[in-house]
Formats: C-alpha cells, structure tokens, sequence
C-alpha cells in the first residue's frame, strides 16, 4: 500500500513497549488459579494443625478461624483481576490566548510584497 493510501494514525507522545503491555487472560487467569490453590491449601494445613493442637485451645481456635475465613479469601482472590492501567487520553484542550492565530476583536499583520 502507498504511503499516500494509509490510513492516518493517532499520535501518541510515547511509543508502546512490549513491557507496558497487560498479561494475556490466559495468563492472569493462570495467576488467579494457583493463588487460589495456594490458599486452599494453608487452609486445609491450617484446619489439620487446628486438629492437633485440641488441646491447646487459644491455638486450634486461631487455625479453626483461619480455615474458615480463607476459602472466602480464596475465591474473592480468585475472583479479583489486576486493576487496569489508568490511560492518559488525549484530550481536546483549547489553545492558551497567545497561541490563537486570529483574532476577530484585532486584525492580523498583513505582509505585503
């Protein structure tokens, strides 16, 4: 296609880098699925050491509290994606008064050859 065929692009103050780019779904999802597992099992940890610490009660008590609380901290991690990228829009913004090219109240300089 020539050059004068291409359609006209928006200009951006920075180039886009590989970098700067959002994970894939797949891969956020991934993410998601093995902190969901971690979590699911400090919880089952957490409730077999609340099974063998019965006898020291304040101790079963705090890993009984925790395997109950994290199955609802696993899903709504799970749940949770990354927060998206605040993007700088371009924006129309009116010219500062000493940037105007005319001005109607005052005629322009006329150069004559």
């Amino acid at each position: 296609m020539a050059s004068s065929q291409q359609p006209a692009r928006a200009h951006r103050s920075e180039p886009v880098l590989i970098t700067e780019a959002a994970p894939s779904l797949a891969e956020q999802h991934n993410a998601r699925k093995r902190r969901y597992v971690i979590t699911m099992a400090v919880r089952c940890v957490s409730l077999i050491l609340a099974a063998v610490f019965y006898q020291t009660l304040w101790l079963a008590i705090i890993f009984a509290v925790l395997g109950t609380v994290l199955p609802w901290i696993a899903v709504m991690m799970a749940n949770d994606r990354p927060p998206k990228k605040k993007l700088d829009a371009h924006r129309y913004t009116a010219p500062r008064p000493d940037r105007i090219l005319e001005n109607p109240t005052r005629p322009g300089r006329v150069i004559e050859h």
